[in-house]
């Protein structure tokens, strides 16, 4: 029996190798969604398939607050690449509170990026597919807190706040290519 993101992985990779090339020679795979739907699972099963690298947002991220803040570090990772050259950005360091590393992105055939915020609209032109990944809010929270437990809870309300905000903002679901329930 296959896994449940297998057949989801294979048919956002069909759809974004069925269009032409949207990040200088390579193409991005954005899956977004909120937070504990199962956007990391797909993230995986994609770059297992493909040996696709992933950007993981939580990764850009500054800290609780930082949704937009990671997003904004798009322009140091997708221009660059678009124009054939490697991109990068700070690793944000959750147990220091603060950015850490730069973290470079070179470009490559296909790039993954998963996580809230990956499918901003901002960069549409630059962005081939794009994976809408949701599950019941009881499920999300339920999973969400399974995996980062107490350090997650104090702040889950406010970031679902937020998350919610920036999806309406983006329109993020109705723009998705593919949606995939968890």
């Amino acid at each position: 029996m296959s896994a449940p993101a297998d057949q989801p992985a294979a048919d956002l990779l069909m759809i974004a190798m069925s269009r032409p090339a949207t990040l200088g020679p390579g193409r991005l795979i954005c899956i977004d969604g909120p937070a504990g739907s199962g956007k990391t699972t797909l993230a995986t099963t994609l770059a297992e398939m493909t040996q696709a690298p992933v950007v993981h947002m939580d990764d850009l991220y500054a800290g609780w607050d930082g949704l937009e803040a990671g997003i904004a570090q798009f322009h140091t990772i997708l221009p660059p690449l678009a124009s054939g050259a490697a991109g990068s950005y700070r690793r944000y360091d959750w147990h220091r509170g603060d950015y850490a590393e730069e973290v470079l992105v070179p470009p490559a055939p296909l790039l993954v990026i998963e996580g809230v915020g990956s499918g901003a609209a901002a960069y549409d032109d630059l962005r081939t597919a794009l994976a809408w990944v949701d599950a019941p809010a009881d499920q999300r929270k339920e999973r969400g807190l399974g995996r980062d437990g107490d350090t997650f809870a104090p702040h889950w309300d406010a970031w679902a706040a937020a998350e919610a905000e920036h999806f309406a903002t983006n329109g993020t679901q109705a723009r998705a290519d593919i949606v995939v329930m968890t």
